[in-house]
């Protein structure tokens, strides 16, 4: 997807704003979107990849800890039949 251009009023804002964001409002339809630089935005991703990654453990503690766990064993036979690998051998 190619970018779609800034105006010079927007690139006013943006350095006045230090970084962003800068509210946009569409015309047509007044929904409002931000304009910010894209290391703003990457930094913003990696924080709620983080904070994803950060919950997901939390789910697993709290499993363990609530007792909700299976054999290692059972759990490794579940995953190779969803990929459709066949069952190890023993």
């Amino acid at each position: 997807m190619n970018p779609t251009r800034i105006t010079d009023e927007q690139r006013q804002a943006l350095a006045s704003q230090h970084d962003g964001p800068v509210p946009a409002e569409d015309a047509e339809t007044h929904q409002t979107y931000f304009i910010y630089p894209e290391a703003l935005h990457q930094r913003a991703m990696q924080a709620l990849r983080e904070q994803d990654d950060i919950a997901a453990i939390q789910q697993g503690i709290d499993d363990m800890e609530a007792g909700r766990l299976i054999p290692l064993e059972e759990a490794e036979a579940e995953i190779r039949q969803d990929l459709r690998f066949p069952p190890r051998e023993r």
